[in-house]
């Protein structure tokens, strides 16, 4: 059945842009490969809602960088400088960010990549023009060893993982099944991937594997679409851009005044740009990939802009399905037909646009099961003007736009949303929203819009499973961090059962938010293998724990966020709960177990067929 609203969702593009700024005249080389779909080749710019007045703290300061709580209770601790992370130094460009290749900004991954059980980081970085033409050294991305003492090591030349290259993607998967992670890279220019060499080194095969590509792309995702067993690889592309001929308005072809912002001259794009296709690449599992974007229906023919993906099974048949954050036009919805294709249920499903049937500029996606009715749902993170949206999941890969009834739209809308997350920061066994934030054009500092820059984190508590409730950002505490956020990842770094943050962060220092809330409550995480005919890292399983009548859902999956990947471990918070009557595990290949009553405030392995083991 067609749900009432398909056919509003449907034609709201072509009657409403939803933009604020306006372009007079399209290139015409530029206008042959321009995304087809909507208005879009008529504009440029970011698509965002109307333009809003500027909301304020008691300080007069815009509340994206203000607004802080003397008093408040403590969630997160900056802990960047005492863990060692602040020898990384992110570089994108200049700091005018005078073009769209300067703007994104870089993800990160939390991966234990030696197989010690304590997760390491590794934190993309970008690179600069005169890098880019051989003039200067490149920047470098950086590996951090977790030294189990609250201390991280860089070990990215021994590693081997330097990439210096424009980066912006990364996502960690076992693509070999040889039981240890392996890192995909995505960057303008050639691709990445990293193959584990179980030595505490790595080795970049792209090109023999065959998924170097060479464009821009974007944050990539893993998962068995085919039930093969060995995990493909997703690379959503962003805009076709030459180096030599960047588009800046006043040069080239492009007349003044063809970009701007609320009246103000801006860094073109993407709108207005031919975007990059997308790619699908299927595991052949003897280390090379073969490309079947087309056959599988995933190629994105009209050129949108994609910034984020995400395998994981949005209507619980057992097969996974893909999720794309597109950047001002439709975000995309691949429902996985078990034939090796997808259906674009980008509409009908109602994720493609928000409640207004409106596209928006959207960056990063968060999955989880914030509701606990055992559907996964998911947040998109948005331009400023814009709020963020929550996907509430109805059942039968449908999807209700339930921002405003939620209670976190209003509060969003002033900020500029890239990595995010569901995680249960407190362990009260209800899922919690974080969003990095952080502006692209560095004028709105001179302007009175209620926006900067450098934006302060956001962090949303689940109240009931229906509404949230912004938790206040404590004076001198990591929620009080205002800078230029871009990729985030989640995971317990510490094994104390407290899930952390790390935010890449645009020309400086990345930030660690280490979880120091103070409760009684008990928590449950699983280490997951897989054996049979599921990848071994179980990329694509789904866990359920069950408390009493409180059934809670976990999925294992890559990239997500923006351009991240986060700690594949299910993590439950389990409230005042002291034990746990069941967990049922749902493999990648079909199979499914179940584990009675397993201890509690502790990590669990369980291997696929044999329950727990110990480690």
């Amino acid at each position: 059945m067609v749900p009432p609203h398909f056919a509003v969702r449907f034609i709201a593009p072509i009657l409403a842009s939803g933009t604020i700024c306006l372009t007079l005249f399209l290139p015409a080389a530029w206008a042959q490969n321009a995304p087809s779909a909507d208005t879009h080749s008529q504009q440029s710019g970011m698509s965002t809602g109307a333009a809003h007045a500027p909301v304020k703290d008691s300080l007069s300061r815009p509340i994206t960088a203000g607004g802080f709580v003397d008093g408040a209770p403590v969630v997160f601790s900056d802990i960047t400088r005492a863990a060692g992370l602040d020898k990384f130094h992110h570089r994108s460009g200049t700091p005018e960010k005078t073009t769209i290749l300067e703007t994104p900004g870089s993800g990160v991954a939390l991966l234990d990549y030696d197989n010690d059980g304590w997760l390491d980081i590794y934190l993309l970085n970008g690179s600069t023009f005169p890098a880019l033409q051989g003039k200067e050294a490149p920047p470098r991305a950086m590996l951090f060893h977790n030294n189990h003492d609250g201390t991280f090591t860089d070990v990215t030349e021994k590693a081997g993982v330097a990439n210096e290259r424009w980066g912006f993607g990364v996502a960690v998967g076992d693509y070999d099944n040889d039981g240890w992670p392996d890192i995909y890279v995505s960057n303008f220019g050639k691709n990445r991937l990293y193959h584990n060499n179980r030595d505490g080194t790595f080795t970049d095969v792209a090109e023999t594997a065959g998924v170097a590509l060479g464009t821009w792309s974007t944050g990539a995702t893993w998962g068995d679409y085919d039930h093969d067993g060995f995990l493909d690889l997703f690379v959503p592309g962003y805009v076709k851009y030459d180096v030599d001929h960047p588009p800046i308005a006043g040069k080239g072809r492009l007349p003044s005044g063809f970009c701007q912002f609320r009246g103000v001259p801006v860094m073109c794009g993407p709108r207005g740009l031919p975007g990059e296709g997308d790619h699908l690449f299927h595991n052949n599992g003897d280390g090379t990939f073969t490309d079947v974007s087309v056959k599988a229906g995933v190629s994105d023919p009209r050129g949108y802009y994609g910034l984020a993906s995400v395998f994981v099974d949005v209507d619980d048949d057992g097969w996974i399905d893909l999720l794309v954050a597109n950047d001002s036009v439709p975000k995309y919805l691949y429902r996985n037909k078990h034939d090796g294709t997808f259906e674009d249920i980008s509409y009908l499903s109602g994720f493609a646009l928000n409640d207004e049937g409106r596209e928006q500029a959207s960056m990063g996606i968060a999955v989880g099961d914030y509701n606990r009715d055992g559907k996964v749902d998911f947040c998109v993170t948005n331009f400023s003007d814009d709020y963020n949206t929550l996907y509430r999941n109805d059942g039968d890969a449908s999807f209700t736009d339930v921002s405003y009834a939620a209670g976190i739209a209003n509060a969003t809308i002033p900020f500029l949303g890239w990595g995010t997350g569901f995680l249960d920061y407190d362990n009260d066994g209800l899922l919690d929203l974080f969003f990095a934030n952080g502006h692209v054009y560095p004028g709105v500092d001179q302007q009175d819009w209620g926006t900067t820059w450098a934006q302060r984190p956001l962090l949303f508590r689940n109240l009931n499973g229906a509404k949230f409730e912004e938790v206040p950002a404590a004076s001198g505490s990591g929620l009080a961090v205002v800078v230029s956020a871009r990729g985030a990842a989640f995971g317990d770094l510490f094994n104390d059962g407290h899930i952390d943050a790390v935010l890449n962060v645009m020309d400086s220092t990345p930030v660690l938010l280490r979880n120091v809330v103070k409760n009684s409550n008990h928590w449950l995480k699983f280490k997951l293998i897989g054996a049979g005919k599921s990848p071994r890292d179980a990329v694509g399983a789904k866990v359920f724990v069950t408390t009493g009548t409180v059934r809670q859902r976990a999925d294992v999956f890559s990239g997500g966020s923006y351009a991240s990947s986060s700690d594949p471990r299910p993590h439950f918070g389990l409230g005042t709960a002291t034990t746990v009557d069941k967990v049922e595990i749902f493999w990648p290949d079909g199979a499914r177990e179940e584990i009675k009553n397993p201890a509690i405030d502790r990590i669990i392995t369980v291997v696929e067929g044999k329950g727990i083991v110990e480690q």
